[in-house]
């Protein structure tokens, strides 16, 4: 008798096993379903942070441009950074309202640095450097509006990257231009950044 029925909860644990392991299968596939939707949304969330702090840099870096720079083409191109992005942090400002995204309202300390750094060259030098800068970072950002404007998964964000692209790329344009227009190669490299200094 012991053994009919050790025998019967046998058989009945092996015909639930598969449905058992066909219920684990398909959470498994939901939870990857999910996980691959947040990551989705977390890449066009990332987006959204990235572009709002470069959107708050080229315009604090703008105006040290208007202020500082010696040669009229960089400071009509810092004005013209001022102008610009300051509409797009806008209509970014609006997108993000919309989505219960928080924007940062001040510079993180990269860009900080590179505006501490800009806000003690004057002259010439301050051209250079500033527009080698602007050279290298729009090139950045137009790959960055690309890649957002032809992958991203959430339709309004990747709507507003495609609208602000060709502006992008005019900046870029523009920013290679005025980099012949004041004696650079357009190069990125750093000459000893700060590399002899030891403590």
């Amino acid at each position: 008798m012991m053994r009919a029925v050790l025998a019967g909860t046998i058989v009945l644990g092996l015909a639930a096993g598969p449905a058992v392991a066909q219920d684990t299968t398909a959470a498994q596939k939901n939870a990857q379903k999910a996980g691959s939707s947040s990551a989705n949304a977390s890449a066009d969330h990332t987006f959204v942070m990235q572009a709002a702090k470069g959107g708050l840099a080229e315009v604090q870096l703008g105006q040290l441009a208007a202020d500082k720079a010696s040669s009229d083409e960089v400071k009509k191109f810092g004005q013209r950074m001022v102008t610009d992005h300051s509409k797009a942090n806008d209509e970014l400002k609006s997108l993000a309202q919309s989505k219960n995204i928080t924007l940062p309202t001040d510079l993180d300390p990269k860009d900080k640095a590179t505006h501490d750094r800009l806000a003690k060259l004057s002259g010439a030098a301050f051209d250079r450097a500033y527009m080698q800068h602007m050279l290298a970072d729009h090139r950045k950002d137009v790959n960055e509006f690309k890649k957002e404007s032809t992958s991203g998964k959430d339709s309004d964000v990747k709507a507003w990257a495609s609208k602000t692209l060709p502006t992008l790329e005019e900046h870029l344009k523009l920013a290679q231009d005025a980099n012949k227009a004041v004696g650079t190669s357009g190069s990125t490299s750093t000459k000893n950044k700060g590399t002899s200094g030891r403590k």
